[in-house]
């Protein structure tokens, strides 16, 4: 490990990358803005503000023509627990609004070092439990909520559903689980990949590592490692999953590790391993990342049709 994995050198490296990667990031998609992307997905969109601690902003997109009350599905960016992208996921959550006919909430979450371990899944849990709680006056389904992120908020994900079921709800119908970190035990030099220059670095992974969770003897939590091999708690009752590892990603292990421990509680709705493809691939793959955005939204749509014939007539 280099000087970055220092929590002081790695909290000042991730806010200047807070400073430079959006500019990176838009090079990287050509100049592309995300909201232009699958332009034929159209969603009514609305700014909320969901009042936790701290507040998050968030965007709303509704299908048009949804019932009364649809469904809601919750969506978390990813960003290396330190970059917020309010619109990174904005063709995603389309896809999954319109192809599945329920409300998503696209969440800006907090992030490190502003906000390091354990805020961001403290509050992601907060988030679910504010979208269960307010779904009468938002308009939305209560008893039909879905989860899902990309990276690390996958990773948030995968939290938010553990405390869910050490704390009795509220019910997740389904989370999905995009090639998260779930492993922050293992240094990231240690994690491989079949390509010679991954798109998730050494060096990155000490940078987010030390910035989200400062203290080494918290990386052991369940709530941010999962997938660590000493990690056995029971899992029996927690939200499915749909599990999704790019065969390329440096995360790929612990992401397939993690499926297999869910499969034990018969909590796996579906493995997904995407041969030759990186960390982030849907970010510059529109024909991968369009295939993948509707599958997401075929396993949201099947569960969300399944609790709705569950509810008893409004």
């Amino acid at each position: 490990m280099s000087v970055l994995s220092h929590p002081r050198v790695a909290a000042f490296v991730a806010r200047r990358l807070q400073s430079v990667m959006p500019e990176m990031l838009a090079k990287q998609s050509g100049g592309v803005n995300p909201r232009d992307r699958m332009p034929e997905y159209a969603t009514e969109r609305r700014e909320l503000v969901i009042p936790v601690a701290p507040p998050v902003p968030a965007v709303v997109h509704r299908p048009a023509g949804a019932t009364e009350r649809p469904g809601v599905h919750i969506n978390l960016h990813g960003g290396g627990f330190i970059l917020g992208q309010t619109e990174a996921d904005d063709a995603l959550c389309r896809v999954i609004a319109v192809e599945a006919g329920v409300i998503v909430i696209d969440v800006d979450y907090a992030v490190a070092p502003q906000h390091p371990f354990p805020t961001p899944p403290r509050q992601t849990y907060e988030i679910v439990q504010w979208v269960a709680a307010h779904a009468d006056e938002q308009g939305w389904d209560a008893a039909r909520i879905t989860v899902g992120g990309q990276s690390a908020g996958g990773a948030l994900v995968a939290a938010a559903c553990r405390q869910a079921l050490q704390d009795g709800g509220p019910a997740i119908r389904l989370q999905i689980l995009h090639y998260p970190p779930l492993d922050l035990t293992v240094p990231t030099n240690q994690k491989h990949s079949p390509l010679a220059k991954p798109l998730l670095r050494p060096w990155m992974g000490e940078v987010f590592d030390s910035a989200y969770v400062p203290d080494r003897g918290q990386r052991a939590s369940p709530l941010v490692s999962p997938a660590a091999i000493g990690e056995t708690a029971d899992l029996t009752g927690i939200a499915p999953a749909v599990v999704i590892a790019a065969g390329d990603d440096i995360l790929h292990d612990e992401d397939v590790r993690y499926a297999r421990r869910l499969a034990d509680v018969g909590a796996l709705v579906e493995l997904i391993e995407l041969p030759g493809a990186d960390h982030a691939y849907d970010s510059v793959d529109d024909e991968r990342s369009r295939e993948m955005y509707s599958r997401i939204a075929g396993h949201v749509r099947a569960v969300h049709a399944d609790s709705a014939d569950e509810q008893p007539d409004r």
